[in-house]
């Protein structure tokens, strides 16, 4: 499986954004972690505009034909932009450092919603909605850099327009 770029570019972007590897991180770890950060971004593929370039069988969201950025600009179907890629870091180090994170599990049937161990008891909010997908954007982490950097090639929400 191939993820988005690679770990030497990795470890410089984590570098330069002043994050630390945790103490004996391997090159497997990384790859593996890369990966995850690489699944993460291939979640907004609904949102990207254009097709995959190498068609379904491609494994990952980019590089894409016909793809834009929000004003418009091509971006060439052999091109995975560096955001794209960044972001992918960005989602890889959460996971190497809190695996899991990025990836809730979410079951609509053991919604906890008061607990008590010992003397010790806490009741959470809860949502009063049973849809799943409700409950699955609740339950997914909003990581506002990630976002930050997909955000450009992410398609414009355009109003409806009513012809009369």
């Amino acid at each position: 499986m191939s993820a988005y770029g690679s770990n030497a570019a990795f470890t410089a972007y984590v570098d330069a954004a002043g994050y630390v590897f945790p103490v004996g991180t391997t090159d497997a770890q990384k790859d593996a972690a890369r990966q995850r950060g690489s699944l993460v971004i291939d979640r907004y593929e609904r949102f990207f505009s254009g097709t995959r370039t190498g068609g379904f069988a491609q494994e990952r969201a980019w590089p894409r034909t016909g793809a834009s950025t929000y004003w418009g600009e091509a971006i060439p179907p052999d091109t995975v932009p560096i955001a794209i890629i960044n972001a992918s870091y960005e989602a890889a180090f959460l996971e190497l450092t809190n695996p899991g994170s990025l990836f809730p599990v979410v079951t609509g049937s053991s919604i906890v919603k008061r607990e008590k161990v010992g003397q010790l008891e806490v009741e959470y909010a809860a949502s009063s909605s049973t849809n799943i997908d409700d409950l699955v954007a609740l339950a997914t982490p909003v990581v506002t850099v990630i976002e930050g950097l997909l955000w450009p090639f992410l398609c414009p929400i355009l109003p409806g327009i009513l012809v009369v």
